[in-house]
């Protein structure tokens, strides 16, 4: 059942002794089950998301280390009929990694296995984070990831199975870079997928939202390091959607964030440089007044909601209103500071709804006079040809609504979550599958052309559903 935040976990180990006497219990004796916690299973484990907006405790939670381990504990799910839900740092604002049944950490399966420097290709585990991938592969080796989203600390693995992405007309999403990857399967069989290694199924394993099966590793095309010069200014929302296109081509990653109840936005225009790193902050603003002071403002306009206009305006001119400059790298400048817990949810618009549908959102916030919180965030990404991802076959607009949990306090979102899912159906609008939407099947089927071709990959890899969980049999009608 459902359940409040983690608490701290304990994770028993499994000796090689054990593993060796229940493998060959599974192999001689179908008919008696392995016990999980011979497998190194926990009862009892609290999982909560980042956010902390969905919890819940999985009847055993197992963090294994290697291939074999995790075959085991399939095989374990499958003699019970349980269900198994990979996570890796639980950062999606969704209830996509919650289960009742078994949950699998990929926390310790994070290892480097190969460096190409010819290629500018890296392999690792699904579990090592970006971050790590930063800071500890690229960066030591002379490359980068071609673009990033806003933050790091999420996991390969998820990262690419929700299809998460970061901004610029030239460039996809993270999966897209993702060129080879293995698979295990709930039969505990290993794909190698690839443009030469079963084929059919790359356009669906690159974003299956953990459905198909464990991803073990993946190779990611890279290139060689670089550095980028971010230019942020302010300006006015009716400027930028009369002159889209022209922002959009005029870097090589432009993005812009716009302050509900105001016409204020924060325009941010991103391009490669030769520059020396120059990155100078300040606590007091950044953190000070724009992490601490704001927290304690919006937690008091829980009570009263009608100063949250008068927060974002003073926000806006006390952090945003000047001209900002710096040169970092390329990790760095992507990754954006989300500040404190938050209630997100984003969707896909085809890149010529934009104006249309920012000018719906506005008016129907200022009719209302709904209390929308800074900032609505719009990213822009290369379409692509991924059956599930949000840019499959249109060049894309992606925007990102939020309302923050000051001190983790309860926020309704019912009322601003449901008219804005109102405005983007109605120019064809895709959620973005880490966070939160009430999409079902039929309207998916509408959406993405290759719907029914994963539909068929998902049973034919995962004929008795084993890798799903509410929020999936939700989206696939499996209920």
């Amino acid at each position: 059942m459902w359940s409040g935040p983690d608490k701290g976990r304990r994770v028993y180990k499994l000796t090689v002794s054990a593993f060796s006497a229940y493998s060959l219990r599974g192999q001689s004796n179908s008919n008696m089950a392995l016990d999980p916690r011979a497998l190194g299973g926990k009862s009892g484990h609290n999982f909560a998301n980042w956010a902390k907006t969905y919890t819940c405790q999985p009847e055993a939670y197992f963090e294994p280390k290697t291939t074999d381990e995790m075959r085991e504990i399939l095989s374990c799910a499958q003699q019970r009929g349980k269900k198994v839900k990979v996570v890796g740092c639980g950062h999606s604002p969704s209830d996509l990694a919650c289960t009742t049944d078994y949950m699998i950490c990929l926390r310790h399966y994070n290892r480097l296995l190969k460096v190409d420097k010819e290629r500018s290709q890296v392999k690792v585990e699904g579990g090592m984070l970006v971050r790590d991938l930063n800071d500890s592969v690229l960066n030591p080796n002379g490359l980068a990831l071609s673009v990033l989203g806003s933050i790091s600390d999420i996991s390969i693995a998820g990262t690419i199975s929700t299809g998460t992405h970061g901004t610029g007309e030239r460039y996809g999403t993270l999966s897209s870079y993702i060129v080879e990857l293995e698979l295990l399967t709930a039969s505990g069989e290993i794909l190698e997928i690839s443009a030469d290694k079963n084929p059919e199924l790359l356009p669906a394993v690159r974003c299956s939202l953990g459905c198909l099966g464990i991803i073990l590793n993946v190779t990611i095309q890279c290139e060689p390091a670089f550095r980028l010069h971010q230019k942020t200014y302010p300006s006015k929302l009716n400027d930028i959607l009369e002159n889209l296109q022209v922002h959009v081509s005029a870097s090589d990653h432009f993005r812009f964030l716009w302050f509900p109840h105001t016409e204020d936005v924060v325009v941010s225009h991103v391009n490669r440089t030769s520059k020396d790193i120059c990155n100078k902050s300040s606590w007091f603003w950044d953190y000070g007044i724009g992490y601490y002071l704001l927290e304690f403002c919006l937690w008091i306009s829980t009570f009263f909601p009608r100063i949250v206009p008068t927060i974002n305006r003073l926000f806006f001119k006390h952090l945003h209103s000047q001209v900002r400059e710096k040169v970092d790298r390329s990790d760095v400048i992507f990754n954006f500071e989300c500040l404190f817990k938050q209630y997100v949810m984003e969707w896909a618009i085809p890149r010529h709804a934009t104006a249309w549908v920012l000018k719906e959102l506005k008016a129907w916030i200022e009719n209302v006079n709904y209390p929308a919180h800074l900032p609505i965030e719009v990213r822009f990404v290369q379409q692509d040809d991924i059956y599930l991802s949000p840019a499959y076959g249109q060049e894309s607009c992606y925007i990102n609504i939020i309302m923050y949990r000051p001190y983790g306090k309860l926020v309704p979102t019912d009322k601003y979550w449901d008219a804005f899912e109102n405005i983007v159906n109605k120019v064809g609008g895709r959620p973005h599958w880490a966070k939160d939407h009430k999409v079902g099947p039929q309207r998916f089927t509408q959406l993405y052309p290759h719907w029914n071709t994963f539909c068929q990959i998902r049973k034919r890899l995962d004929p008795n559903g084993m890798f799903l969980n509410n929020y999936l049999e939700r989206v696939f009608g499996t209920a």
